[in-house]
């Protein structure tokens, strides 16, 4: 394709693009975008195993009716408001951005761009936008250090989805778990010690507390809570904790059944019951501060862990953007680039 006839049209090729995927986001805290965001969000079958027939019918008629007004308040004590977006978004975006800036030095045939799950940008709009620059091969990265069938595999679901209806497919690779990588592990660690180290007072118990997930996903076989349970003990070991200090727990229920145990809000409310007196919270399945993080875990536990007794809270920011974040990105991104660049 170097030597092509001077009447041929213009081609765009030989380039190498890089897409992170996060979960996704509102485009507004109001009514309607929560409602659009929710219901894309809670009729992917991967998130929600159970059978349409009886599923669609309670989301429309019923979740989709309450939940975005309720979603939608949360959502507000959070937004950014001077970009008028979720903080996700700011996030994604900035690692986006630093993440060019740290590959530049690999070359202008790559390129790195951004995408949500759910909401926009989408993935097959990212992913035209790097096939029409030129990009013959891609690596999609979901943001997810821990696979789980309702996020890891969800993106991918989405991305060979859009790749089907391409007429010249670029060639694909997809990041693959790193709830074990010894770069992880110490930006982690390094962001906890950092955060403890700037507290006036010495936490009792460190909680990491993941995502959950329903008990009966990992019964058919998803390796979440194991890789959540490796992340969990890898961690403690790098601080030097035991396994009294630093416990894994398990956040954001759904629904009335059961899911991954112990539960964080159960958790926070019998330490504090129990006499403790002071905690601190991470969250090492989330590559970047969200809702789940800074209104579920930074003011919902703290009220829980007060109200019963507890005194000092405090919940450590996730590695985001920070130096310690960007290079675990940058870690992942150039061990999956070998042999394309």
């Amino acid at each position: 394709m170097a030597d092509l006839p001077a009447s041929h049209p213009p081609v765009r090729f030989g380039r190498i693009g890089v897409l992170i995927v996060n979960l996704g986001t509102p485009d507004g805290t109001g009514y309607w975008p929560m409602r659009r965001y929710l219901k894309e969000f809670l009729s992917d079958r991967r998130v929600i195993e159970v059978n349409p027939l009886i599923w669609q019918p309670l989301l429309n008629l019923v979740i989709l009716q309450r939940r975005p007004q309720r979603s939608g308040k949360a959502y507000a004590s959070i937004w950014n408001t001077d970009r008028n977006e979720s903080p996700l978004r700011t996030f994604t975006r900035s690692q986006g951005e630093k993440l060019a800036s740290r590959l530049a030095v690999l070359g202008p045939r790559l390129q790195v761009d951004w995408a949500m799950r759910y909401g926009q940008p989408s993935i097959a709009e990212r992913l035209n936008v790097l096939q029409e620059a030129g990009c013959e091969r891609i690596l999609v990265f979901p943001l997810y250090p821990q696979y789980a069938a309702a996020t890891t595999a969800t993106v991918n679901d989405k991305t060979f989805e859009a790749l089907a209806k391409m007429r010249w497919q670029p060639a694909l690779r997809t990041v693959p778990p790193y709830h074990d990588d010894p770069v992880y592990i110490d930006a982690l660690a390094n962001s906890i010690r950092t955060h403890l180290s700037g507290l006036a007072w010495e936490p009792e118990v460190v909680l990491a507390s993941f995502h959950g997930i329903p008990q009966s996903y990992f019964d058919k076989g998803d390796p979440y809570h194991c890789q959540c349970l490796k992340t969990g003990r890898l961690l403690r070991e790098a601080l030097g904790f035991d396994a009294k200090r630093m416990q894994v727990t398990f956040q954001s229920r759904f629904g009335p059944q059961e899911w991954l145990k112990p539960y964080t809000d159960k958790t926070v409310e019998a330490l504090a019951k129990s006499g403790v007196k002071r905690i601190a919270v991470v969250n090492p399945g989330f590559v970047a501060d969200c809702l789940e993080t800074l209104e579920e875990m930074a003011v919902e536990n703290a009220e829980i862990f007060q109200h019963n007794g507890g005194e000092n809270f405090s919940h450590i920011p996730c590695l985001n953007d920070s130096e310690d974040g960007m290079r675990v990105l940058e870690a992942v991104v150039r061990r999956e680039l070998m042999g394309w660049i």
